[in-house]
């Protein structure tokens, strides 16, 4: 029998070995068990899991029996994915990170749940958030800190970031992070792997714990374009719990994966956003990873648009427009108190009375109480939309494609450190799409064997995800940038 190797396995690769009679879907999710089992408490302790799902390998052997008897039960038959524990199981907790809602069980699965367990998925695990999503480094009251397989010193990124260090090391094949301001593509970045940050409307929000229902975005994350693309195809449509959904009709496309193409980078007319890259010596390895993607962009036959931007700027887009703050009491409120959630805490007030959370997020939750939606609010909505147009018209100026800049100015942070200097605002402020393919690596340290992941991110116009997943595919396959982290060597066995 053909030997699978779980570390760097791809939706097609478990296709191939399922039909091949090579793996069982109970030996795969037996597998991942394993990896979580040898790496989250053992071995580089990566604390990325706050939830096992108890029922796996009963749910991996009915979908074998399934298998025998009718065949796949969707395009995600028998697939592992770790949904970021912000996301409602009904079968599960979902605690936000917080134990504020230690032990909780919605009533009912998140849209997104749902569709995935109709896809064949199975749910392996509830993995670790920065609590409430709130900031970026995954550090949370109910599990503490996660850490980067790439470099054990430093944060994964955020808020998303145990799905990230999760599917870095291994334990699943697919992930689901959610994004209000960078926290699918931090991760991604963090971790050297593929972040969709999908046009809002195309993704439902509804069962997922709210951050900024104007920001908020749920999306694939995965070790390779064509895998993100496959999970978009399952996540993506209307869903009537989701208003915002609606914009989707007549844009969604039935499989994105129609778009991996070699030659996607062919061309294309990609701006470069100088605004984005940083200037001073710390920015060093980053501005070098970056400088030779768009080398590469060229190579594999992209037009690369030098931009004069001064007037975008990532952290400013933050500070001045961005209304993740004052949405964050209104809309978790909304959430916890629905009276049919039956939530421990209905409110972001009770919360903070409780005194059940991680002292690194005390600032943002104060703050959030105290601010309104008055005129400050409408203001950077107005502010929001003339960012909009500014970005519409920019591509139109230059006839470009996509936007191209690295997620972070500089490497993640060390743990204890708070990010600084990402620029997934662009995306989340705006509500265009994104994706975060790897870029490559700094230079190697003593706690970085091989350095720490850079990932390269490309924004585009609306509903233009095909288009994205065309420019990553082709510079994800002219470049061969992944590489699995030092820290997780694979584990004896195989099929």
């Amino acid at each position: 029998m053909a030997t699978f190797n779980l570390e760097e396995a791809t939706v097609a690769g478990v296709r191939r070995a399922l039909r091949s009679g090579a793996l069982t879907v109970r030996k795969l999710v037996g597998m991942s068990l394993e990896r979580i089992e040898a790496c989250d408490r053992k071995g580089p302790r990566l604390n990325a899991v706050i939830t096992v799902n108890p029922n796996a390998l009963k749910e991996a052997a009915a979908l074998d029996a399934r298998f025998r008897k009718t065949g796949p039960a969707g395009p995600l038959h028998g697939i592992p994915v770790l949904l970021k524990d912000n996301v409602n199981t009904k079968d599960m907790p979902t605690t936000g990170g917080s134990r504020s809602l230690e032990g909780y069980v919605p009533p009912r699965d998140a849209t997104i749940t749902k569709r995935l367990r109709d896809a064949g998925a199975v749910l392996l695990a509830k993995a670790n958030l920065h609590e409430f999503a709130v900031w970026g480094e995954t550090v949370s009251s109910i599990l503490g800190q996660t850490l980067n397989p790439y470099d054990l010193t430093r944060t994964p990124g955020g808020s998303s970031g145990g799905t990230g260090a999760g599917l870095a090391a291994g334990y699943a094949i697919l992930g689901i992070g959610t994004d209000t301001v960078n926290s699918i593509r931090s991760p991604a970045s963090a971790c050297s792997l593929v972040g969709i940050r999908p046009t809002i409307g195309l993704v439902s929000r509804d069962g997922i714990i709210p951050y900024s229902l104007t920001q908020d975005a749920a999306g694939p994350m995965a070790r390779t374009v064509a895998d993100a693309a496959t999970m978009l195809n399952a996540l993506a449509g209307y869903d009537p719990g989701d208003p915002a959904t609606a914009w989707c009709i007549g844009r969604v496309e039935r499989d994105y994966t129609r778009h991996l193409r070699k030659d996607g980078l062919r061309g294309k007319r990609i701006g470069i956003l100088r605004s984005f890259f940083g200037t001073q010596p710390i920015h060093g390895d980053v501005n070098a990873v970056t400088r030779r993607a768009i080398t590469d962009c060229r190579r594999l036959g992209a037009a690369m648009i030098e931009l004069d931007t001064p007037d975008l700027d990532s952290g400013q887009i933050v500070s001045d427009i961005s209304v993740h703050l004052y949405d964050l009491r209104p809309d978790l409120d909304s959430y916890l108190g629905d009276p049919r959630a039956k939530t421990p805490v209905t409110s972001l007030e009770q919360i903070i009375a409780s005194g059940k959370y991680h002292p690194g997020i005390e600032k943002n939750i104060r703050e959030a109480m105290s601010l309104k939606r008055d005129a400050g609010y409408f203001e950077r909505l107005a502010r929001r939309a003339k960012l909009q147009g500014r970005v519409m018209a920019l591509m139109a100026e230059h006839a470009l494609d996509a936007l191209v800049f690295p997620h972070q100015k500089r490497p993640v942070v060390p743990v204890g450190d708070s990010q600084v200097e990402r620029n997934g605002s662009l995306g989340s402020v705006t509500g265009f799409p994104s994706i975060v393919v790897p870029g490559g690596f700094t230079r190697p340290t003593e706690t970085a064997a091989i350095g720490v992941p850079v990932g390269i991110e490309f924004l585009g116009r609306p509903w233009t995800e095909g288009l994205l997943i065309a420019i990553a595919y082709a510079y994800e396959q002219g470049t061969k940038n992944r590489r699995p982290p030092p820290t997780t060597p694979a584990l004896a066995g195989g099929t």
